[in-house]
């Protein structure tokens, strides 16, 4: 369990108008924080020094009712991930709620004004039911291609490796034209692209992503703003 007095210690040397993402490498919408609270004391910290927070989670928990009533709409920013819309399916590979819920939880936030997106991470074309993806009234998306590497091979199943076929970083990707071709199915109102492989993250910033400063596409609440991993 986190610290709540080393958080509010490294809070201290962040400047406001910053953001921070909470979730980077784990979920800090676990079932734990339920009983400990350290998401919600963090970003009642951070509310008070005027610092953004860049929430990554595949929980429904982040629009509870306790948690919209301290989450400010000037330095919120929400990403929710799904990689398949199919509950029995994703209850598979992973242990989160149901994509059902998180996609409640993305209407919820979406109707009541917060800057959130559906987070397609990693996009797994054979996972994703494009047309089913199509009938959401999803406003704001962001993708991020599945990346290949031994691990993900023994984990995965039912997904075509052969096509990752573009090595950079330790993994295996989608050449850019696979993945053009997957991003012509996903018809989302506002898209962005994040991405791993140096030409492909050239591309997409000049073609396709709304803020060639930002994949993540944050709305800008906040003067000078800075990401902090």
């Amino acid at each position: 369990m986190a610290d709540l007095k080393k958080i509010r210690r490294r809070l201290n040397n962040i400047p406001a108008g910053t953001i921070v993402r909470l979730g980077g490498m784990t979920d800090c919408f676990q079932l734990c924080e339920k009983t400990y609270k350290v998401t919600y004391e963090t970003i009642r910290e951070m509310n008070s020094r005027g610092i953004g927070y860049l929430i990554v989670t595949k929980s429904d928990l982040v629009a509870d009712s306790k948690y919209l009533e301290i989450l400010d709409k000037e330095l919120a920013h929400i990403q929710v991930t799904v990689t398949s819309l199919d509950d029995a399916h994703a209850g598979i590979y992973e242990k989160a709620c149901p994509p059902s819920k998180r996609i409640r939880t993305i209407l919820t936030l979406q109707e009541a004004g917060y800057d959130v997106a559906i987070r397609l991470s990693p996009l797994i074309p054979e996972f994703m039911d494009f047309e089913a993806l199509a009938q959401l009234p999803v406003k704001r998306g962001i993708v991020e291609f599945l990346r290949v590497n031994a691990w993900i091979r023994r984990w995965l199943s039912g997904v075509d490796f052969e096509r990752y076929t573009c090595r950079q970083g330790g993994y295996c990707h989608l050449p850019l034209e696979d993945k053009q071709e997957v991003f012509k199915k996903i018809r989302i109102p506002e898209l962005t692209i994040c991405e791993d492989v140096t030409e492909h993250y050239q591309y997409w910033m000049e073609h396709v992503n709304p803020n060639r400063e930002d994949c993540c596409n944050l709305r800008k609440n906040l003067p000078e703003l800075q990401i902090r991993e």
